[in-house]
């Protein structure tokens, strides 16, 4: 009896561990990233993620295992979304808990994304304010792809590789603020620099797309002329 409740015990906890396996994998927390930003076929999560679409799809199949994303057909390709809301929630404490446990987190993502207080990111209440006086212009520098699967309403987009070229499209005397995928998204960070490089006051929002969704603000799918 005792070993039967062992072995029931440890098939339970080995369950729970089916979705820490899933995070586990570097690769796996990236596309989960990607996909918070909308649904996304195979080829174009690989290309996102600069990964070889065999080994994407790998990826895919074991978070989808985990019960992580769900996946659709549609003739030869397959695309892939979150199971649910509750997935960008889970990715997003797991990234809070490891920024506030492990040092390391620091290091690296002030590595990557260099120094983001001096951008001073503003706060998404701050930001939401700002749009209702309308003095304030948000810019969504992410793939146009991930703009219209939805975005903060009135954002313009102008995509992290294009901003140097569009440049003098943009208003010298307004406020700008740049937001991307999320807190750990260089995107925002780099157009926030090129822009104060050039005169312009620049600023970023404080956690991306995915926080401001959390919090209960607003996204639209309508593109802002």
């Amino acid at each position: 009896m005792l070993v039967d409740d062992h072995t029931r015990k440890m098939n339970l906890y080995g369950q729970f561990a089916r979705v820490g396996k899933a995070l586990s994998n570097p690769a796996r927390l990236e596309l989960l990233d990607l996909l918070a930003q909308g649904e996304r076929s195979v080829e174009e999560l690989a290309e996102a993620a600069r990964m070889k679409v065999s080994n994407t799809s790998a990826q895919l199949r074991a978070l989808a295992q985990a019960g992580l994303v769900d996946s659709r057909r549609d003739g030869v390709r397959i695309f892939y979304r979150l199971a649910d809301e509750r997935v960008e929630e889970f990715v997003g404490r797991v990234q809070e808990f490891a920024a506030a446990r492990l040092a390391e987190v620091e290091r690296a993502a002030r590595d990557y994304l260099g120094d983001v207080d001096a951008l001073h990111p503003v706060a998404h209440d701050e930001l939401a304010r700002r749009l209702r006086d309308g003095r304030v212009l948000v810019l969504d520098v992410r793939p146009e792809a991930e703009y219209a699967a939805g975005h903060i309403p009135g954002a313009v987009n102008v995509p992290h590789d294009l901003l140097a070229a569009r440049l003098s499209d943009l208003p010298a005397d307004t406020e700008i603020v740049a937001y991307c995928r999320g807190r750990y998204c260089v995107f925002a960070p780099d157009a926030v620099r090129l822009l104060r490089d050039h005169g312009f006051t620049a600023h970023m929002l404080d956690g991306g797309l995915p926080d401001w969704r959390r919090s209960g603000l607003p996204i639209t799918t309508e593109a802002e002329a």
